[in-house]
């Protein structure tokens, strides 16, 4: 149960906090827009793509039970360590050729890899220019200097090693996430609530701090996020 929940944390950060990063650039007349896009995520990550992996591996069999300190109740793989195995066991068992599941389970974690180095670079440089306000000198160095150096770590250490450490991050993140996201409840039902009362209205929302009763949207109230939709709109037309 608890490698289940971690490795979902994982595949969707729900509830950590990374997603807002990468949703924060999007260029929406309403912020409720992009929050429901990255609330639907959670579901294509998680309960489709993981749920058709678990349901590969148990449609196969290609997986062990081994209780801890206990005889194991299933050892359909003998020696096989839970994790990627069980994938390329359950490949190998519906596609023929030997070691065919080895190489789409390669594939897909060179993937998987890559692109979760550069979301995380992405993120130290964002928060490096909110910090700082610039992205080069000496912050944005020790930004890439980090990279570099997690990406050979990752290399030369076990995996459960980078797990551990990756689970430790998470938990503390996801602590203040949480805190976060207690103390802006209330902006985001007032957001919430503008939203679907413009979609009532036939309209297409529009964000309006003051007309939704919120205080502090200092980007939206600066009128840069409704000259930046509109050129964009207008880009594309």
């Amino acid at each position: 149960m608890a490698w289940g929940v971690r490795r979902s944390l994982y595949s969707n950060v729900a509830g950590v906090g990374e997603g807002g990063f990468a949703g924060a650039a999007a260029s929406v007349s309403h912020p409720v827009k992009q929050g429901l896009v990255q609330s639907f995520s959670v579901y294509i990550d998680t309960l489709l793509v993981c749920t058709a992996t678990g349901v590969m591996i148990l449609s196969t069999g290609a997986y062990n039970v081994l209780p801890e300190g206990r005889a194991p109740l299933v050892e359909n793989l003998p020696g096989v360590e839970a994790g990627a195995g069980y994938t390329q066991a359950a490949i190998d068992t519906a596609l023929p050729g030997p070691d065919f599941g080895s190489g789409i389970v390669a594939v897909a974690i060179f993937f998987f890899a890559f692109t979760s180095l550069m979301s995380y670079f992405y993120y130290g440089v964002t928060n490096t220019v909110y910090l700082t306000g610039s992205s080069r000198g000496v912050p944005a160095r020790i930004v890439q200097a980090v990279v570099l150096l997690s990406a050979y770590l990752g290399t030369v250490h076990s995996t459960e090693l980078v797990w551990q450490l990756g689970d430790i991050g998470y938990g503390f993140i996801a602590w203040f996430n949480m805190v976060a996201m207690a103390l802006l409840l209330p902006v985001a039902l007032r957001a919430l609530r503008d939203y679907e009362r413009q979609r009532k209205e036939g309209l297409d929302p529009v964000f309006d701090p003051a007309g939704a009763g919120i205080k502090g949207a200092s980007f939206w109230e600066s009128g840069d996020a409704p000259t930046r939709v509109a050129r964009d709109r207008a880009t594309r037309l």
